[in-house]
């Protein structure tokens, strides 16, 4: 019996662009470019780009340029984890003057949720979640209140939410969290009514959207201290993402 594929792991990337084919338009050989390169568009279409390796193949369209200021690494835990954030904010119509409460707050996703929902789409206040260990990393991101689920439930808080991202699977509770006329969005499991479900598409034109707000230093990576991983230790590096004690994003940079 033939396998169905075998595939090489990964799907964020950065790096130096070494070839372009021949209709390709916007790079050429020598650009430093990041991007998240799954386009599967189904299960009957899938996509094996495998980023865990010396070099990948990618669509053009998937790209965008690396933002000057940032490194490999930085860049490279970011394209998943910030479309995912930015096109979530957008599912539920985020806008300027509403509050916002972050599930998750420490992790690659939620890192971004906070600064995007208040640098760019100018959230009137942003409450997120983590545990005690992670409260000042919250806090450093800049959210107005840090939530230890270990000690409280935020859904018990007297204070209601306009809008609730729940990135770590909890949308039973986040429900319970939000105003009567708010929105929720999980991206993770089965959502419970009436929060919506979000998986995010790849799309380099967010990232070149975003570049303005990361090349000035009001959005940051957030990369785990104990990563860069490297490519000899890429299952360590997998390991530990399981173990969900990450903070932000745990990054393996295949250059010895």
């Amino acid at each position: 019996m033939v396998p169905f594929h075998q595939s090489i792991p990964g799907y964020d990337v950065a790096g130096v662009v070494v070839k372009v084919g021949s209709k390709v338009k916007n790079y050429k050989e020598g650009d430093e470019v990041y991007g998240f390169t799954n386009a599967q568009k189904s299960f009957q279409q899938p996509n094996f780009p495998g980023t865990l390796a010396e070099y990948t193949a990618i669509e053009e369209n998937l790209l965008a340029r690396k933002p000057k200021n940032l490194s490999f690494a930085e860049a490279a835990g970011l394209p998943l984890a910030i479309e995912t954030a930015y096109e979530g904010l957008e599912r539920i119509e985020f806008s300027a003057g509403k509050s916002l409460l972050v599930l998750g707050g420490a992790g690659g996703v939620g890192s971004l949720v906070i600064q995007l929902a208040q640098h760019v789409f100018g959230a009137s206040k942003v409450a997120a979640t983590s545990s005690t260990v992670k409260l000042d990393v919250l806090k450093k991101l800049g959210a107005d209140l840090a939530i230890d689920y270990t000690k409280e439930n935020f859904e018990d808080l007297p204070e209601k939410f306009d809008t609730v991202y729940d990135a770590v699977g909890q949308s039973d509770r986040a429900v319970k969290a939000v105003k009567e006329d708010g929105r929720v969005v999980t991206i993770i499991g089965t959502p419970t009514p009436p929060a919506l479900l979000f998986v995010a598409t790849s799309d380099g034109s967010i990232l070149e959207k975003l570049n303005p707000y990361l090349e000035s230093g009001k959005i940051k990576p957030v990369l785990d201290p104990k990563g860069p991983f490297p490519f000899s230790q890429t299952v360590e590096a997998l390991s530990y993402v399981q173990t969900e004690r990450a903070t932000g994003k745990v990054v393996i940079y295949p250059i010895p």
